[in-house]
């Protein structure tokens, strides 16, 4: 039986001077691998990034991940009263395995933030990633849910179960989404009216398989806006308040931008 004492070794230096390059290995699986990466500048009403990418020589086989954009944030939407608050989504993920050819040709678009700072009690849906070319079509990622807010306590805040996604929805093998958040609770000073809360805290989700996290909270304050730039396919902020009357409402701030990764080999 064979052990490792008695496999033979090869010295380095017996070896004729460039006996080995790169054609002696031009049947490993490794000769054409990589991974490519499209997004846009992470800023407040990101355009995203849209380009028409030629995939290299000697490429067989693609695997292409999209992610949407997250949703934007909502408004404070009433400058009288306590809110309920719901977080945005993140933005869903995608996948899909093809066959290709060396040199073909594909239009690869990462979301963009759809460019409005809502005031009104919603914000708006995240914007789609998506993938098209040879041996792909009708592929890609769609936008997270939106922010809400809520100024009426008499009536029942529904969550959204948006983050099931059957097999071969949006052209792709497999996807999913995230939760949205739970709605917001506060305490609240029945004596003002229902005008004065204290304590908010909120999550909005991020992108699956990415792992980013965003909070805000907020103790006592006339207005906050949801200013602040979030990570890559993240729900964006909210706008909050816990006083009322001041005649201000503040902004939601934008989602995410979308990503599209693609490793080709």
């Amino acid at each position: 039986m064979a052990n490792y004492s008695s496999y033979k070794i090869v010295n380095g230096d017996q070896l004729q001077s460039d006996s080995l390059n790169a054609a002696s290995f031009s049947s490993s699986p490794n000769s054409s691998y990589g991974v490519k990466w499209f997004f846009g500048t992470m800023c407040r009403c990101s355009p995203g990034c849209c380009c028409l990418w030629t995939a290299p020589s000697n490429v067989q086989n693609m695997w292409f991940q999209a992610w949407g954009a997250g949703g934007n944030g909502t408004g404070a939407c009433s400058c009288s009263r306590c809110h309920h608050y719901e977080a945005a989504q993140g933005g869903y993920y995608n996948s899909k395995m093809i066959e290709t050819n060396g040199n073909c040709q594909y239009t690869v678009c990462a979301a963009g933030v759809y460019p409005c700072l809502s005031r009104e009690c919603y914000g708006c849906m995240g914007c789609t990633s998506y993938v098209n070319g040879y041996n792909l079509s009708n592929f890609c990622a769609i936008g997270g849910q939106r922010g809400n807010a809520n100024p009426s306590w008499t009536e029942a805040c529904t969550s959204d179960n948006a983050c099931c996604r059957a097999p071969g929805n949006n052209g792709g093998d497999f996807g999913m989404g995230n939760h949205t958040s739970a709605w917001s609770n506060s305490r609240h000073d029945t004596y003002r009216g229902w005008c004065h809360c204290y304590h908010y805290g909120q999550s909005p989700t991020s992108a699956p398989l990415i792992g980013t996290t965003a909070m805000q909270s907020t103790r006592e304050c006339w207005i906050r806006c949801g200013c602040w730039v979030v990570p890559y396919g993240h729900g964006g902020m909210n706008a909050m308040t816990t006083y009322c009357g001041d005649g201000h409402c503040g902004q939601g701030g934008t989602g995410g931008g979308g990503l599209v990764k693609i490793t080709y080999f």
